[in-house]
């Protein structure tokens, strides 16, 4: 059974920085892409940021030069840093993963096309 568990959401201000992080059990493809994606205040869903096995990644322009994906293969943890927040990055935010990968991206500009498996969230409110 594969399962997704998001942690490190948290209320911060306007500028601060946060690291979310995914913990992966039970998804053992070879071929893959993982994505965070966030649900706002209005449950629109935008994918923000993608990465492959190979560790290639793409980015949603609203977090391009601020936001960082990253994958510990080792312990199946994808996390996602998160510097000058804004309140408009306020979400709730959750991990994906699926495979074999169409390409980051396609991930990215379909909005989460090819992710199968999808975590609970974890919710980031920015304070301004």
């Amino acid at each position: 059974q594969v399962q997704l568990v998001e942690s490190g959401g948290d209320s911060v201000q306007s500028g601060g920085s946060l690291r979310l992080s995914c913990r992966v059990s039970g998804y053992t493809a070879s071929d893959y892409c993982m994505a965070w994606f966030r649900l706002g205040p209005e449950k629109e869903r935008e994918t923000v940021a993608v990465i492959d096995d190979a560790g290639r990644t793409s980015y949603a322009d609203t977090v391009q030069g601020r936001f960082t994906v990253s994958l510990n293969n080792a312990k199946n943890v994808l996390f996602l840093q998160m510097n000058s927040l804004k309140p408009e990055d306020t979400a709730m935010y959750r991990c994906a993963a699926g495979g074999p990968c169409p390409g980051v991206g396609v991930v990215l500009r379909t909005n989460g096309y090819g992710m199968t498996y999808e975590g609970k969230g974890t919710q980031v409110t920015i304070s301004s």
